[in-house]
């Protein structure tokens, strides 16, 4: 039971890692663009943001 249970979380793990690089590689993409995200919190309010607010680090500035 051990291994079925290993192997459900390191599935888990690997679905919730995808999961997150498809959030960080659409926010950056959104950034690019200069457009905003909706984001929401537990409570169930959202608001709306640059999604370049939302990335950890500045984007560069283009020429």
């Amino acid at each position: 039971m051990l291994n079925s249970n290993t192997n459900i979380a390191d599935l888990s793990d690997k679905v919730l890692r995808g999961v997150q690089k498809a959030v960080d590689n659409l926010t950056e993409a959104n950034a690019a663009k200069g457009e905003d995200m909706v984001i929401g919190d537990k409570d169930g309010s959202f608001k709306i943001v640059p999604a370049k607010d939302l990335l950890p680090h500045p984007m560069p500035k283009k020429d």
